[in-house]
């Protein structure tokens, strides 16, 4: 048994759905669908991991593609989980991780989605798809579209990162530029798409990107020895990723592997636009749409997330919380823990940092707790975050060198 897939499930109203075709939302309530597994017929054994490839495809029994032969792959999987003793110290822990999506194929976390979607997508006789972005997912389904010989087709805001149009465009994608934000590209695509013979995978649009996602979980664990961290922190826009973390943890809780209570999850969004720390704050089950939402944190620039009511359940039931982070805040995050650590983290990854010192400082995190911080891109995709101080001199000059410090 490759895959223990075996039905799709609507987390709103409980209907069930055949997994073996093309599905998107739930056709009685438009929610998104989540994969289910028959766990019980599991037989492997979490050592049995130590003789595969250190990629995410070495847990295809609990991911939805059936054979191996449909997989696209480009190397994705078991990014580091970085001891950062430095930051941990300047921010008052004892224990503080960060596992860097960064170095994934295309630069960012979406590199997993990409690959278990595109594959799973490959798998179900799709030929041609179309997404809304901020850039990252775009990049990154590009890049496994042309993989597998697909057609892609990315709508995202005029205002992303260049260097994720330019991945975009490299990977043979085709882009359109949106003067407005991700949900005027969502509202878009939809339209675009209806009747056609393309499929919409935006965010949850289809159900396969989030077990790419969950992913991060599994290696969590297995990083660390099979057991949970007190805290996980992550930056959150469609918020796919917190979803899929508590999703795969949950899984490995019933296959025996690991033992609760999962991890208190930290919902971090930008002061320029957070709907799910407004709809947290006030008790709701969903969030409204934030007007004029605007952040230098660009992935996390969305408004209304399909998913929110997920993402706020998991933070209820995780005992978690979500908070907002300014600009500035997260700018000087990015330089800290360059300086301290040598990581250069994207915008969203260091909004976890400024989240996490918060926290901290208010006493919702104990300094002796241990804490996982999500850094979900490269900086390198943003490199305007990081103001360069240098000097120039003569190629005839002389180099005068500081005292050591």
């Amino acid at each position: 048994m490759f895959s223990a897939l075996s039905h799709l499930e609507c987390p709103r109203c409980a209907a069930t759905y055949d997994a073996f075709v093309r599905q998107g939302l739930c056709p009685s309530c438009a929610s998104p669908l989540l994969a289910r597994y028959d766990l019980p017929s599991v037989s492997l054994q979490r050592s049995a991991l130590d003789e595969r490839a250190p990629d995410l495809w070495r847990y295809h029994e609990l991911l939805p593609v059936s054979a191996p032969e449909n997989i696209v792959t480009l190397g994705e999987g078991m990014t580091p989980l970085l001891d950062v003793p430095r930051l941990a110290a300047a921010l008052g822990l004892d224990r503080l991780w960060i596992k860097d999506e960064g170095l994934l194929p295309t630069g960012s976390f979406k590199a997993r989605g990409a690959a278990v979607g595109v594959s799973r997508a490959r798998e179900l006789g799709v030929r041609a798809m179309a997404m809304p972005t901020n850039g990252n997912a775009g990049a990154a389904w590009s890049a496994y579209a042309a993989r597998a010989g697909l057609d892609m087709l990315v709508a995202m805001p005029v205002d992303a990162p260049m260097i994720t149009r330019v991945e975009t465009a490299a990977a043979g994608g085709r882009l359109v530029l949106v003067d407005g934000l991700i949900s005027d590209a969502g509202r878009m695509v939809s339209a675009a798409v209806a009747g056609s013979g393309w499929s919409d995978v935006g965010t949850l649009k289809e159900p396969y990107r989030i077990e790419g996602k969950k992913t991060m979980g599994f290696e969590l664990a297995e990083q660390l020895g099979w057991r949970m961290p007190d805290v996980v922190v992550y930056p959150t826009g469609g918020g796919v990723g917190l979803i899929g973390i508590v999703k795969a943890l949950g899984e490995l809780v019933s296959l025996g592997w690991l033992a609760g209570p999962l991890p208190r999850m930290v919902c971090v969004q930008a002061a320029g636009c957070a709907p799910i720390v407004r709809a947290f704050d006030a008790g709701a089950s969903e969030s409204q749409p934030w007007a004029d939402a605007r952040t230098v944190a660009f992935g996390i620039t969305v408004p209304k997330a399909l998913g929110d009511f997920l993402v706020l359940a998991a933070l209820y039931e995780t005992g978690g919380t979500a908070l907002a982070v300014t600009d500035d805040e997260l700018l000087a995050d990015v330089a800290l823990v360059g300086r301290l650590e040598g990581l250069f983290l994207c915008p969203e990854g260091a909004a976890t940092v400024t989240a996490t010192r918060a926290l901290v400082a208010s006493g919702w995190i104990d300094p002796h707790e241990e804490v996982v911080l999500l850094n979900t891109g490269s900086g390198l995709i943003y490199p305007d975050t990081v103001p360069v101080d240098a000097v120039t001199i003569p190629a005839d000059g002389r180099l005068t060198l500081p005292a050591v410090s």
